[in-house]
């Protein structure tokens, strides 16, 4: 299998459940509270790991006790931590997340040395991918890493695979998505990216536009969209019943990047992810939800229109 290594953010999530989303300037008690290792590359990492990847995860953590134990749990997930990068000059990120009986959440970060990742840090990617290797982004750390790395996996033969969350108010830079194999946003992402609130084939088609091969919008219960030069199609979602949306994107992405990394077919590679995102929702959490690969392959997990080995 070809590897995949993710270039992205290290957060701990405090996250509270409970009955609903507060109001502004309201408490709501009765919740419970749950800590996990979590931020957007982070959980990536640990999806494509769990579903069979050989994963490689460039962040940077603090000298403190949350990115001491988020390393660790790295390492135990089989994730290679030798370019994670221990930052004295600040704390670890933090995540505080409340989610509602629904699965609907609110979140809020404190991204600490997470903004101090910068392009020098994945230099070293020069040397690292070969053709057929999987770069997987999200905007969690400064978008020139972001480019920089994006850059050097292009140069390289790499797959490069961008999930644009959070969606920057101002937008991508043009000349990043000529370097993007892919890109996942959701449709609020994909909205906030052009700039209108049309339907998803609209959005993915503008989307196309901008220089990007694939465009694959993920829409929850209504499923995804995938856009390119040859196709527009769109993919049901596996129905489950939802208890936290948190991870459902990075479980998309992290099975995204494992199935493009073995080379199956990209309607089968969608479906894998989409299997992946719909079992995570059905647990609490972040990491704690993302699920590993015997459960994709388990016939009986959800009801599947296609088998995966």
């Amino acid at each position: 299998m070809n590897k995949i290594i993710v270039v992205g953010s290290s957060n701990t999530d405090m996250v509270v459940r409970c009955s609903r989303l507060p109001k502004p300037g309201e408490t709501v008690l009765g919740g419970e509270f749950i800590r996990a290792h979590g931020g957007k590359g982070a959980n990536q990492a640990v999806a494509a790991a769990r579903l069979g990847g050989q994963v490689s995860f460039v962040c940077r953590v603090g000298n403190d006790s949350f990115g001491q134990e988020a390393t660790e749990a790295y390492k135990q997930e089989g994730i290679d931590t030798s370019n994670i990068i221990v930052d004295l000059s600040g704390a670890s990120g933090i995540a505080l997340i409340v989610v509602d009986e629904h699965g609907e959440n609110y979140i809020a970060v404190a991204s600490g040395v997470n903004l101090h990742l910068c392009p020098a840090d994945v230099d070293f990617l020069a040397t690292a991918f070969s053709t057929g290797d999987v770069l997987l982004l999200q905007l969690e750390i400064p978008i020139a890493t972001v480019e920089r790395a994006a850059e050097i996996a292009k140069e390289k033969g790499a797959i490069v695979i961008l999930d644009p969350a959070p969606a920057p108010s101002d937008g991508l830079p043009d000349s990043l998505f000529p370097q993007l194999d892919y890109i996942l946003p959701n449709e609020h992402e994909a909205a906030a990216l052009i700039g209108k609130n049309n339907d998803l084939h609209s959005l993915a088609q503008a989307l196309l536009q901008k220089g990007t091969r694939n465009v694959i919008i993920t829409a929850g219960e209504k499923g995804c969209v995938l856009a390119n030069q040859n196709r527009i199609e769109t993919f049901p979602a596996f129905p489950v019943n939802a208890a936290d949306s948190t991870a459902a994107g990075d479980a998309f992405a992290g099975g995204l990047a494992v199935a493009l990394a073995e080379g199956i077919g990209l309607r089968n590679a969608i479906e894998f992810a989409q299997k992946a995102a719909a079992l995570s929702v059905t647990k609490i959490g972040a990491q704690p939800s993302l699920p590993r690969r015997e459960e994709i392959v388990d016939p009986n997990s959800l009801e599947a229109s296609v088998s995966f080995t």
